[in-house]
């Protein structure tokens, strides 16, 4: 009888813990979830004034307005990758050290 009655408290504890891990887990994918749409809802906004910028560009340029288009956009998206990288490289850091607090 004392087996059964501790075997159902392991399992309770397991259970709880798999919960809490759970909802940390949704909390994080969640707002990871959210940023994204807000990046992508300014990468819409910015779509626009970029393509504007590089078509006028493009139409003044003596030669192959299409090669300085590409290099522009690519530039523009290294550097965003760029910074990019480093904040979530930043984060997940602090992430780690908060864990390791725990």
């Amino acid at each position: 009888m004392e087996k059964k009655a501790i075997n159902k408290e392991i399992i309770k504890e397991r259970t709880k813990k798999g919960v809490k891990a759970f909802k940390k887990e949704f909390k994080k994918e969640m707002n990871t979830a959210i940023l994204a749409a807000f990046g992508f809802l300014i990468a819409l906004v910015w779509k626009d004034v970029i393509t504007g910028l590089v078509n006028k560009i493009a139409q003044e340029a003596p030669f192959g307005g299409a090669i300085i288009s590409a290099l522009i956009v690519t530039i523009i998206c290294v550097l965003g990758i760029m910074l990019f990288s480093r904040i979530l490289k930043d984060r997940e850091e602090e992430i780690k050290k908060e864990n390791e607090k725990k």
